[in-house]
């Protein structure tokens, strides 16, 4: 410090003082603030028994219900097509109408086998009149036997292309198949078609069908006759009930399921609707059933965390069916259990724990 600053410094009263009190103040709040952080963490991190909510282990009775996938299907249903290429020359769809067994739906172009049957009813008249009188003359030793015969053998070659003209002539018509509704029209008058040429589709919407899968391992509840609930409308929530009336004798190798069909007992929708369908594997039984959020996976099993003497026990446990929100637990717990449902992150085992609640099954789900 130079000469200038020590003399104005020294003209200042009681200023080194006033220094010497600022920086003993500063010392000690800072040793203070120090400690009262030191002794917050220490607190905190001490700990205490951890807070959990439990419930007791009881036995349910649960029934088991497998839910699969459904698709509604049409009783009968068909593509119209034709069975020869040609003009369409009539055409027959009342769209979205019921339509009788054996109406015509169309007609191609069949001028030319029309001609050729009629061709053949003239040369059938004139062979019909020759067999006769030559039988007449064979009768009276007039003719031989082998004339007579060529004539009866001219009178069934032509019967005989007469029916295959007749057959050819039947493939140009299309008819329905069965009573049904009709769908819409997918061709116009006029139009060139051939075999692979959708012309409508018809549909039988009496007595619906619902095929569904399911696996293997249920196959023994799907018996011929027995019924199943079906969910058709998502947004209703109600349930049918259809009767199952066949089982795809084979299992697929590939997924390891069973196509089972069923006929609707109630209900209306329509064919290629989705459905749920709900089967009643088993009869109802006494279970043990536990949140799924009390379960802990773990690479080789599974365990739950249950309360004995005030600490954590952790169990290992086997599972059965599984619902929405609750498991079914075969081993590892037993009726009484007290099974930790919240707080079962913050559990050591043979650490402390404090109870806070006691919850029901559907209340800690």
């Amino acid at each position: 410090m130079n000469s200038n600053a020590k003399s104005v410094f020294s003209k200042i009263p009681n200023l080194n003082k006033t220094l010497s009190f600022v920086i003993i103040s500063g010392t000690l709040l800072s040793t203070f603030s120090c400690k009262e952080k030191k002794d917050t963490f220490q607190a905190r991190g001490g700990g205490g028994p951890t807070i959990v909510d439990v419930i007791i282990v009881k036995s349910e009775k649960v029934s088991d219900k497998v839910e699969v996938n459904g698709t509604i299907v049409a009783n009968e249903f068909a593509e119209l097509r034709p069975e020869v290429s040609g003009l369409l020359t009539f055409l027959y769809v009342p769209e979205g109408q019921t339509v009788s067994k054996g109406t015509v739906i169309a007609r191609i172009n069949n001028a030319d086998l029309q001609a050729q049957l009629s061709r053949s009813k003239v040369q059938l008249d004139l062979a019909e009149t020759t067999e006769k009188r030559l039988k007449q003359l064979v009768a009276v030793n007039g003719i031989n036997q082998a004339d007579y015969d060529l004539a009866v053998n001219q009178v069934n070659t032509l019967k005989a292309d007469m029916v295959y003209t007749q057959a050819l002539i039947d493939k140009t018509i299309v008819r329905a198949p069965f009573t049904g509704v009709i769908g819409l029209r997918k061709v116009s008058e006029g139009s060139f078609v051939t075999p692979t040429s959708i012309i409508s589709t018809m549909q039988q919407l009496s007595n619906l069908r619902i095929d569904f899968t399911i696996p293997e391992t249920y196959q023994k509840y799907v018996q011929k006759g027995r019924n199943v609930e079906v969910l058709l409308d998502q947004n209703s929530g109600k349930r049918e009930t259809a009767r199952i009336i066949a089982l795809e004798p084979q299992v697929n190798q590939t997924t390891r399921n069973i196509t089972v069909r069923a006929v609707l007992n109630s209900g209306s929708t329509s064919p290629g609707s989705f459905a749920k369908v709900y089967l009643n594997a088993s009869t109802n039984k006494n279970s043990i059933m536990i949140p799924t959020n009390c379960i802990i996976p773990e690479a080789m099993g599974k365990k739950a965390v249950t309360v004995k003497g005030g600490k954590a026990v952790f169990v290992e446990i086997q599972t059965g069916d599984r619902r929405e929100d609750v498991v079914e637990v075969t081993s590892g717990l037993s009726v009484g259990d007290t099974v930790v449902v919240s707080g079962v992150l913050f559990a050591r085992p043979d650490a402390p724990v404090k109870v806070r609640s006691v919850k029901s099954l559907n209340v800690a789900k």
